[in-house]
């Protein structure tokens, strides 16, 4: 009974999954604007490094890192929650730049009732109003 087992193959899902260290870049993209120029272009160049680097970690941590900041921002209303959404809004405001050409009308407004709501919020934390 026990040379059945050895001749059987084993199940696909019982065999060890070749290691993959990183995530590979998703095909059929392209990574920079086509004929950006000026500032565009080089914020384009400094962020494809930071891009990649976010898109290798665990797709699960720049949300949560992001909820737990803002959520700081909401719960502390002293300078330390100005302080807390300050990456927040650095973040989404640095994807909205990246994105914006790629967006249509509605996309756009998003982003820009996003970003002001983060900034109204950072300024009352800050003590403007």
């Amino acid at each position: 009974m026990a040379d059945k087992r050895e001749e059987r193959p084993a199940h696909p899902l019982a065999q060890p999954r070749p290691r993959q260290g990183r995530r590979p870049l998703p095909p059929g993209e392209q990574f920079f604007t086509p004929g950006a120029t000026g500032l565009r272009r080089k914020v384009e160049r400094r962020s494809a490094a930071p891009l990649v680097f976010l898109f290798q970690l665990p797709r699960w941590i720049a949300p949560v890192v992001l909820v737990v900041l803002l959520l700081a921002g909401f719960a502390v209303s002293s300078f330390w929650g100005g302080v807390a959404v300050l990456p927040v809004i650095g973040f989404v405001g640095w994807l909205a730049y990246m994105s914006w050409p790629s967006l249509g009308a509605g996309g756009r407004l998003l982003r820009v009732v996003l970003l002001t709501f983060l900034i109204l919020l950072a300024a009352d934390r800050f003590g403007v109003f």
